[in-house]
């Protein structure tokens, strides 16, 4: 995946801002303890500054010293300043894999009486950011616009497209390149775009946009030939082989909410399908596309399933939510979904729900799952080092945040282990030990202005890895939370740095680099090749600056990192590139691996390591090898089929397993009642132990559960899509439809879940804001949620809105 990294530099402006926010009203207890604990970042600093005077790891007497490493970064480390207006910004796109191609676009835009002034720079870099060179000539000096950015394929192919403003001489240009941003043509727009330029994921030729007027605009041509194919768009996304999908509304606004229709058309627009109707909204994740339709006289949602695109939809088993309710698609990928449902009452907690391989059938994983009662933020983390391993926070009883994780796709949630090398205080430990547990910051706690700079971070060619913040204890350790680091995907935890840090992961683990997160400027960046166990620090610079991010190039395979902030003023922006290349001088040889068994718990047992079906071993490189994984590193493994156990299960509909047991029990609102549910438009009446396979489990023989349907072919008395549903077909040349149904079944529709944060500069890309404050905003995409292409917009919006229908279903 490309990413964009946008660098807000709004100065004093943003500051006070952050400064300022105060707790608002609607929050639940644990919100505002959180909220108090980390309002004030400047106070805080000031009254734990000892904090920051720590060296750079906690093994300093074990570990060895790299000779060397002053004089062999030194002549490997690079600096480029960028001239940005003070309130200008800055913005990082990557262009292609392994090309070392990075564009940087400097904006400067203020308005003037009813005109707007603006003024934006090109850069472009081949080596990794090392070297820049000023190519705004190639696009004519036009002003391109903040909020498009710098559009790139996602197929690595070299293709930009960046959206120029020239309404002096009366529209938009665009500026398209497909030579990695050596050349670009320029092409004038029919239309004003809304937002930024969508790629098909199965053809990059294949364009996408929204004008100001709401009609949705298509190009066959990567952009040199436009035409319009629909009226009245609200929200539009592709899907698989080449389909769109997208929401119109009648009466010319997109705020009536449950009152859209989904259309999809697989042929660019030249025929469309009406596949549901009174839509609230929509989304596509894994193999899955979700629908949200409102019940009960327009009072309340049910989510709604479909496998094939809208052909048939099911609606999914889980508690009717109302107005005041919401929904929220967590993870999905090709073989299950797990979905947060809140709780009635202003609680600021809710129930997680993973379904079955139909995504149809939903039962409960994990209750008092901890969100934000004001948005819609949760811890919930996909770990993408190891398979099946996903964290997030619960709300325990006697009101303590905790962090849990599970190994086997939601069937059995733990809390944390307590890292061995962290200390946990006294009297904490004696009268509360259920609260001297690690814990770890992800979203809730940014959201709650936690001094929390990164989320938590793996990658998939990283086995096992993960860095992330965390605390043991109390509210006192929560102000200042350390860096941890796993390196068996979350069983265990090494307290790794002291204090929040910046961190990236290089050489697909080989190497991790970190920055201290401070007010103060810096000129010391921390690097590990050990993954955490040891630290060694390098002085970049003698002249410190004020630290606003640090980029690589996305995969976690380079070995060039570059540190971004300004020195004087917010004027002049710079960037620092270091490449460790020199510094790992040594190719890793097969001597350098050693076996290691993942999800190894008990080396005793003749299931040790059997998850989801089968045991994986892996080829991982030593601790103690200091050496090159190269690009082309893939983790080697091995895979052993494993004899079904208990824990290849999921607990049935009707049925959960409580937390730490192993043993599906009935949930007590149901006992003593059949368990109706339906699917395929009749109600089905379930026969069941409790137990039903993980999907994508490849367990063979052994533990076998008895568990049957009977289909009992009767109507479902509910609202949901046709079986058949309401079509449309029309041409270019159609004239109108031959035929209107009236009074069908169809109540139904559409809805799900915004992906939005991450996408801050508006497109499909992930985003980094670094302002003066330094203030942290990526948000890890959800897994498989839009996996094929991220562009989930609304209209009548200046930004996107949050990952779960909250926003849109009230």
């Amino acid at each position: 995946m490309v990413s964009v990294f946008c660098i807000l530099a709004l100065g004093w402006l943003w500051s006070a801002v952050a400064r300022g926010f105060q707790a608002g009203e609607g929050l639940s207890d644990a919100e505002r303890l959180l909220r108090e604990l980390g309002a004030d970042e400047e106070r805080q600093s000031l009254e734990k500054s000892e904090l920051w005077k720590r060296s750079a790891g906690l093994n300093e007497q074990t570990c060895t010293s790299l000779p060397g490493v002053e004089s062999t970064l030194q002549n490997s480390t690079h600096s480029f300043t960028f001239r940005v207006r003070t309130m200008g910004s800055l913005s990082l796109a990557w262009v292609g894999d392994g090309s070392g191609v990075l564009l940087v676009l400097t904006t400067f835009q203020v308005p003037l009486l009813m005109m707007r002034f603006g003024q934006s720079n090109l850069y472009r870099s081949e080596d990794y950011g090392k070297t820049f060179t000023d190519v705004t000539h190639l696009i004519n000096h036009t002003f391109i616009q903040t909020e498009f950015g710098i559009a790139i394929s996602p197929d690595h192919s070299g293709k930009v497209i960046l959206t120029g403003d020239v309404s002096e001489n009366g529209g938009f240009r665009l500026f398209r390149s497909q030579n990695f941003g050596m050349t670009f043509v320029p092409t004038d727009l029919p239309f004003e775009p809304l937002i930024q330029i969508l790629y098909s994921p199965g053809d990059s030729n294949a364009l996408l946009t929204l004008s100001m007027t709401l009609d949705l605009w298509l190009s066959e041509d990567f952009g040199a030939t436009w035409r319009k194919i629909h009226e009245s768009v609200c929200l539009v996304r592709w899907g698989p082989k080449n389909s769109i999908y997208f929401t119109t509304n009648n009466n010319g606004s997109c705020n009536d909410k449950g009152m859209l229709e989904l259309r999809k058309t697989a042929d660019y627009g030249r025929s469309f399908t009406i596949i549901a109707t009174s839509v609230y909204s929509f989304v596509l994740g894994g193999r899955f596309l979700f629908a949200s339709i409102m019940t009960g006289g327009g009072t309340e949602r049910m989510i709604h399933v479909s496998v094939d695109g809208g052909e048939m939809w099911n609606m999914a088993q889980l508690p009717t939510v109302n107005h005041e309710q919401f929904y929220s698609i967590l993870a999905a990928n090709q073989d299950m979904i797990f979905m947060h449902v809140d709780d009635p009452g202003d609680s600021g907690v809710g129930t997680i729900y993973v379904s079955d391989d139909r995504g149809t059938v939903f039962s409960k994983s994990l209750e008092r799952h901890l969100y934000v009662t004001t948005g819609s933020d949760t811890d919930f983390t996909a770990i993408s080092s190891l398979r099946g391993v996903y964290m997030t926070s619960i709300l325990t009883e006697d009101g303590a945040v905790e962090t849990v994780i599970t190994f086997d796709q939601g069937a059995k949630w733990q809390p944390l282990r307590r890292p061995q090398n962290s200390h946990c205080d006294t009297d904490t430990s004696t009268n509360r030990p259920n609260r001297c547990r690690l814990h770890i910051h992800a979203s809730y706690s940014t959201t709650m202005k936690m001094n929390v700079p990164m989320l938590p971070l793996s990658q998939p060619n990283t086995v096992g890895l993960i860095l992330a913040h965390g605390s043991v204890g109390d509210a006192e350790s929560t102000l200042f939370p350390d860096v941890y680091v796993s390196d068996d995907g979350g069983y265990s935890w090494l307290l790794a740095l002291r204090g929040p840090h910046h961190y990236a992961i290089l050489d697909s683990g080989g190497l991790l680099v970190a920055v201290e997160h401070t007010n103060s400027p810096v000129n010391q960046i921390k690097f590990s090749t050990d993954e955490g166990h040891c630290w060694h620090t390098y002085n970049f610079t003698s002249d410190p600056f004020h630290f606003s991010g640090m980029d690589s190039e996305p995969g976690a395979r380079s070995m060039n990192v570059s540190l971004w902030g300004y020195r004087n003023d917010f004027s002049k922006w710079v960037v620092i590139t270091i490449d460790f290349r020199k510094l790992l001088s040594r190719d890793c040889t097969e001597g350098d691996y050693v076996q290691w068994l993942a999800h190894s718990t008990d080396s005793s047992g003749s299931n040790d390591g059997c998850v989801l079906g089968y045991k994986e071993t892996f080829l991982r490189l030593r601790k103690d090898s200091v050496c090159w994984n190269g690009r082309d590193y893939a983790a080697a493994k091995k895979l052993s089929p494993c004899p079904c156990t208990v824990d290849d299960y999921h607990c049935d509909f009707g049925y959960y397993r409580p937390m730490n047991s192993s043993e599906c029990v009935e949930q007590e609102e149901i006992q003593g009642r059949p368990l109706e549910f339906c699917l395929n438009g009749t109600i089905e009446q379930l026969q069941t132990s409790g137990y039903r396979k993980i999907p994508g489990d490849q367990c063979e023989g052994g533990f076998q559960p008895d568990r049957k349907e009977t289909n009992l072919r009767r109507m479902c008395n509910i609202n949901t899509p046709s079986q058949n549903p309401l079509t449309e077909t029309s041409s270019l040349n159609a004239a109108v439809v031959a035929m209107v149904v009236i009074a069908i079944l169809l109540t139904s529709a559409v809805a799900g879940v915004w992906l939005v944060k991450k996408y801050v500069c508006g497109g499909r890309f992930l985003v980094h804001r670094y302002s003066v404050m330094r203030e942290h905003v990526e948000a890890d995409k959800i897994e498989g949620v839009d996996d094929t292409d991220a562009h989930y917009m609304e209209t009548g919006k200046a930004q996107y809105n949050e990952d779960s229908d909250q926003d849109l279903l009230e």
